[in-house]
């Protein structure tokens, strides 16, 4: 179960909505959706939450790059909307290095050879410890889908812990944070009675 919800700051407060993400389906959609909300290039935060699983938060201030910050990205992976604020540059990964890894993995085999090499003096196949352990990992992690993209995602936070600093959510709390974050991200921003109204 999802929820989505908006914050957007105001001259008289807190601003808040809740956030349909049907049409949503890049990190740049969810900013424009953001930056749609701003007042006078304001800060706007908007919240992603899969229950008991993991949490995200987008804050777009004016025409700043867009910060982000998810609970656990392994966890967030899995999800259609996680995987809109996992880019590339949050991963550390250059843009397309996944693309680039399936590609070689299509060109060698699990054994390590090449397509047309022999397998072995035996003329059997025998996979490498290392690629079988990380297949047998991966397909435990992620339950059926041994291609889901989270065996390459770390677990636990990723992001920036700093993106609530100035609003009194410190990179500690936002660590401490787990189920149903929104609530204490909203006390502590004033703004848990407008959230309420839309919840």
């Amino acid at each position: 179960m999802y929820f989505a919800a908006l914050l957007a700051r105001t001259e008289d407060g807190w601003e808040a909505s809740d956030t349909e993400l049907d049409d949503v389906e890049t990190l740049s959609d969810l900013t424009d959706l953001a930056q749609e909300a701003s007042v006078d290039e304001d800060t706007v935060l908007v919240y992603i939450e899969q229950e008991d699983a993991w949490f995200g938060i987008l804050r777009v201030d004016g025409e700043e790059d867009p910060r982000i910050y998810v609970s656990d990205a392994s966890a967030a992976a899995r999800s259609s909307y996680g995987e809109i604020l996992l880019t590339d540059e949050l991963l550390g990964r250059e843009p397309g290095a996944e693309d680039e890894i399936a590609a070689l993995e299509e060109l060698v085999d699990l054994d390590g050879t090449e397509d047309g090499e022999p397998d072995g003096p035996a003329g059997s196949a025998t996979s490498s410890p290392t690629t079988t352990d990380r297949t047998t990992t991966r397909d435990a992690d992620t339950d059926s889908d041994p291609d889901s993209p989270s065996d390459s995602v770390p677990a636990g936070p990723i992001g920036e812990l700093g993106i609530l600093a100035d609003f009194g959510v410190s990179e500690k709390d936002l660590l401490t944070l787990r189920t149903d974050a929104l609530t204490e991200i909203a006390d502590a921003l004033g703004a848990a009675e407008v959230l309420e109204a839309v919840r």
